[in-house]
This record gives structure tokens, C-alpha cells and sequence, in this order.
């Protein structure tokens, strides 16, 4: 995730504008989401009468931007928000929301200009599928950018020298509290059998971090007259794909093939351990993943988890995970399976409040000029 003692800068080329913020990943609390601030630094000389304008935008990308079938294209846009920021429209200290904005004006000074924007509860977390090694262009994602641009006027064509991106990314993190470990369990009756199957599979907790084995208790009372040949144990993502239609992906993501056998008459208690990581499917086309910036790793998408009444809202991706237990059962005419599906979250541990807490203190290591001309440099982090 984004380190806390680092500011976030990006200009465009022909130095006209230039975007500072203190963090670059937000997060949905479920109920709220966390609000995205920043300062924008102009160069009246450069940008010769031109106004300046941020946008926030929330785009679904399924396709390559130049792909394009009867009209319709592979790129939607699931949110946008445009903000002014120069000439400014309200007084200078009235945009003030934070502190890390408050002391980036007192640095940049009088040319730069703060700007404010509030996430809708109904979009989507940053997630991506997998592109296949052979695959070209852009993935399919969920995607997050603030795009500050000079223009005429809010309609007017763009120049791309005068418009600098930065991506973001909207994250959520494990829920406080231990939730009901999930249980589930099954009997199957069989013809010419006078006794049933009974099967039973749980978890010890319903949230698991990236990276964190998850025990599987299985139990299996086998009081039938049948053969159960093999245990065979999965973890499955499932990944919906909501924009014009309802598609549903279920990629498996780990796998044990016991070999445990149960006979007739028999039972067994065992517990399995599962660990599902994206090093193990890195060369799989369309598994889920959690959003990420440029140059850093990511993982296995985290689960999905929405505001009660908006999920019929919800464009883009949504991921969940289950434990699959599937029995093989012999029989004369054959195999059977007797399967059992067991729901829980996989997602990031809250990071330590007491270390996010800290206030961002600017250091006498980075000395940033007064003068516009020095401020707009090429780099795109300042440590503070």
C-alpha cells in the first residue's frame, strides 16, 4: 500500500500543471469511503489564459481502447466528477480538508490550489483479471484515475501536454470482529444402500488474510454399502462480471488431491490445509486480482464486500471465494460425487491504526523552492 510519509507528484510536459496528494489508495469502509484530497500546482505563464480542471473517474475496462464493435465500445465509464480548480471558485482556504493539504499549500505557495472529491458507495474495488502471457494490451480491470488537465473550457479538446494522470486505487480491508466460522454438512442416500452418507466441512473463522493457511475440517460417517475412492479438496474464486449482463467465472485456485479413501462402514476426521497465492497462477488467463499501481506486485483479488441495497447498483467485478469438497463415491455403474461448497473472505488485515496515525511531518532532507519554475520537477515522489 501507499507509504504514509511520501507525497505523490506528477506534472505534465509542458509544466503548465502539476498534481501533489499524500496518498494514493482509499478505503471502503462499506459504509463510507474514504474522501480523496490533493493540490494542484499552476503555472499562469504556461498556461496563457487556459482554466484548470481535475476529474475523478472510474472507468471498466474489458477490451483495448482502439477495439471497437458496432459502436460500442470496450471501455465504460462507471463514474465521473469534474472540479475547476483555476481560476478558483470558492475562496483558497475553504477547499482545506486535511492537514497534508493545508501544509502543501504553505510549500508550493500562491499558485497552487487545493481540490476535493467524495466516492459514491456504489462503485467497485480495483480489480483486474489476469491477462494470459501471450495476451497484448491493457487488462481487463476496474480502474481509478484523478486527471488534472488546462483548457479553454471543461468541453473543449484536451491536449495531452497539457494533462497529467495519476492512478488510484479503492481498497477495502478485512471487517473487525470474528464472524461465524462457516460450516457445512450433507447426507446422500443411495439406491440399494439402507444406510446414508453424511459428510462435514468447516473452517475455523470466516476471514482469511493473503498469505494465511486455511484449515479444512472435513468429517465423513460413511454408513452406506458404498465405496468413497478419494477426497479430493479446492478453493475456488469466483469472480461476477456485471456491465450489459451477469457473468459468472469460477477459477480454481488451489487444489489437494488427497488419495484418502472411506470404505464402507468407516468414518474419517481429518483436517487439510489449503493455501491459495497468485505465485502459484501466475501463467492462468482470468483469475482476479487486487488492483495495483505501477512497478508493485499484487495478489489474489480480495473478496467483495457491499453496502446492503446497492449490489443490484454495482458495475464491474465482484470477487468471492469457497472451499470445494468433492467425494468420489464408487459404485457398479460407475462414479458419483457428493460435493459440499463452503463460503469465506479472503482479503488484507487492517493496517496498524496507531502507525497510520502518525501526521505527516515535512523534513529538512527535501527543500522545495517557492518558485514554480523549480517546484514542477520531474520526479514523482517527494519524501516528507
Amino acid at each position: 500500500m501507499s507509504p504514509k510519509n511520501v507525497i505523490f507528484k506528477k506534472v505534465c510536459k509542458d509544466k503548465s500543471v502539476g498534481v501533489y496528494m499524500g496518498k494514493r489508495d482509499f478505503v471502503d469502509r462499506v459504509d463510507s469511503v474514504e474522501p480523496l484530497d490533493g493540490v494542484i500546482l499552476v503555472d499562469p505563464e504556461a498556461l496563457q489564459g487556459r482554466k484548470v480542471f481535475v476529474t475523478l473517474s472510474c472507468t471498466f475496462r474489458y477490451g483495448r481502447d482502439d477495439m471497437d464493435v458496432m459502436g460500442i465500445a470496450f471501455r465504460r465509464e462507471l463514474y465521473l466528477a469534474t472540479r475547476q480548480v483555476y481560476p478558483p471558485l470558492q475562496d483558497r482556504e475553504k477547499g482545506i480538508h486535511t492537514r497534508v493539504q493545508a501544509k502543501l499549500l504553505r510549500k508550493l505557495g500562491n499558485n497552487s490550489y487545493p481540490f476535493f472529491f467524495e466516492f459514491p458507495d456504489n462503485l467497485p474495488c480495483s480489480v483486474a483479471l489476469q491477462p494470459a502471457p501471450s495476451d497484448v494490451g491493457k487488462q481487463c480491470a476496474v480502474e481509478f484515475e484523478i486527471k488534472a488537465f488546462s483548457a479553454e473550457s471543461q468541453d473543449a479538446k484536451v491536449r495531452k501536454r497539457s494533462t497529467v494522470k495519476l492512478m488510484l486505487r479503492k481498497v477495502q480491508y478485512a471487517p473487525e470482529g470474528e464472524g461465524i466460522a462457516p460450516s457445512v454438512e450433507t447426507t446422500r442416500d443411495f439406491v440399494m444402500s439402507d444406510k446414508p452418507l453424511h459428510v462435514k466441512a468447516s473452517l475455523d473463522k470466516e476471514v482469511y488474510y493473503h498469505g494465511e493457511p486455511i484449515k479444512v475440517h472435513v468429517s465423513v460417517t460413511n454408513n452406506s454399502s458404498k465405496n468413497i475412492k478419494n477426497i479430493i479438496l479446492s478453493v475456488d474464486q469466483i469472480a461476477n462480471v456485471v456491465l450489459y449482463s451477469n457473468d459468472s467465472y469460477a477459477k480454481c485456485v488451489d487444489i489437494e488431491d488427497s488419495g484418502d479413501s472411506v470404505s464402507p462402514g468407516a468414518t474419517l476426521q481429518k483436517v487439510y490445509t489449503m493455501l491459495p497465492l497468485l505465485a502459484n497462477n501466475r501463467e492462468r488467463r482470468g483469475i482476479a486480482l487486487d488492483g495495483k499501481l505501477k512497478h508493485e506486485d499484487t495478489n489474489l483479488a480480495s473478496s467483495s464486500i457491499v453496502k446492503d441495497g446497492v449490489l443490484k447498483e454495482v458495475l464491474g467485478i465482484m470477487v468471492s471465494y469457497r472451499v470445494m469438497v468433492k467425494l468420489i463415491v464408487g459404485g457398479m455403474m460407475g462414479s458419483s460425487e457428493v460435493g459440499l461448497e463452503v463460503p469465506f473472505k479472503l482479503m488484507h488485515a487492517k493496517p496498524d491504526t496507531g502507525k497510520t496515525a502518525n501526521v505527516l511531518m515535512f523534513t529538512a532532507a527535501v527543500h522545495i523552492c517557492t518558485t514554480a519554475g523549480s517546484l514542477l520537477q520531474k520526479s514523482n515522489q517527494i519524501i516528507i
